[in-house]
């Protein structure tokens, strides 16, 4: 049995109850975060792993954008009350609503991606982000003519500041010296919805003669890399290979691979092997990593793809232990 997948952003809860009104199968539901399905990013990611099941299964599945924190609660709790499962919600800021709805529902699988929920009907994946934010931060010193780079997070939060981090030891690691720059684009989960003040942000950066910069602000982030292009200068992208974007001027991006642990959620469900724990992906389980297509290969040197290799050799194996600012909120460098 399938349901014709349907895609919305909700005012309130009548909107989303009669969206679900007259749904009754137990297929995998989607419910994205900040910035919407078509971030280019975090959400268009868990997107694309979604679409990868229904794809090789023919399987349907149900998503929902939301348009504030004020929805989380009752969207997960609408989705588990029409029997979906797993309903998977991709980001931290899910947290706090998946903690409150989850044993409500004991039956109903659930999967949050970005977080640590320690419940037995919750699967949380979690990945090394600050491993693949080091291999960026060695391309941009690498790249870097000015020897100042920067990182654009979208907000203060100690997620977003283990890519800061992992960035600037890689960065350090191939120049001591090199001065990185890091800057917000606001105060809070409505930062990932503000691509113009990312744009100012990053013009800000670009000023004080940075000429890389890492974006870390899921939507906003368009702002980062739109930014470094007009300037002529690179952008790096984040969570998906974001180097089409602007080719030529997305030096890379530091790949997240939200869409396999989506994908592996729904696909788990239908086989009967869903388990709930804790996941972590990192460099060695290829969930990190910096993105190499066509559209950088003019502006990575063999130098920088060997500096890469050796690092990620390094790391994989424990020569290199990129420090995990979510354990210790002092970044050595």
């Amino acid at each position: 049995m399938t349901l014709t997948k349907f895609t919305s952003a909700i005012a309130g809860g009548v909107a989303l109850s009669a969206i679900l009104a007259g749904t009754a199968f137990a297929d995998p539901a989607l419910i994205y975060d900040g910035g919407g399905k078509f971030d280019k990013s975090f959400n268009e990611s868990a997107y694309n792993g979604a679409e990868m099941y229904k794809k090789e299964t023919g399987n349907s599945y149900s998503d929902l954008e939301i348009t504030g924190d004020a929805q989380r609660e009752q969207a997960i709790r609408q989705f588990a009350t029409k029997g979906f499962s797993p309903i998977i919600i991709p980001g931290f800021s899910w947290a706090t609503a998946l903690t409150t709805v989850a044993p409500d529902f004991p039956d109903t699988h659930f999967v949050i991606i970005d977080s640590v929920v320690d419940l037995p009907n919750v699967r949380s994946v979690v990945f090394k982000e600050q491993e693949g934010s080091y291999l960026v931060g060695i391309l941009a010193a690498m790249k870097s003519e000015s020897g100042k780079i920067g990182v654009v997070p979208a907000f203060n939060f100690d997620l977003l500041e283990a890519f800061a981090c992992g960035y600037k030891e890689g960065a350090k690691s191939v120049n001591p010296d090199i001065d990185v720059l890091e800057t917000y684009v606001g105060a809070g989960f409505e930062a990932f919805n503000d691509p113009g003040k990312a744009t100012e942000v990053t013009k800000s950066q670009l000023d004080q003669g940075v000429d890389v910069v890492f974006q870390v602000a899921g939507g906003a982030g368009a702002g980062v890399l739109q930014a470094a292009s007009d300037a002529g200068k690179f952008g790096i992208g984040v969570d998906s290979n974001q180097n089409y974007l602007h080719p030529g001027h997305v030096l890379t991006s530091m790949v997240k691979r939200v869409d396999v642990a989506a994908y592996n959620a729904m696909m788990d469900e239908m086989n009967g092997t869903w388990s709930a724990g804790t996941v972590v992906l990192g460099l060695a389980e290829e969930g990190v990593g910096a993105a190499f297509d066509e559209n950088n290969a003019d502006l990575i040197t063999p130098e920088m793809k060997a500096a890469v290799d050796d690092a990620t050799a390094k790391i994989i194996s424990g020569d290199i232990v990129v420090h995990d600012y979510r354990e210790d909120k002092a970044c050595p460098v």
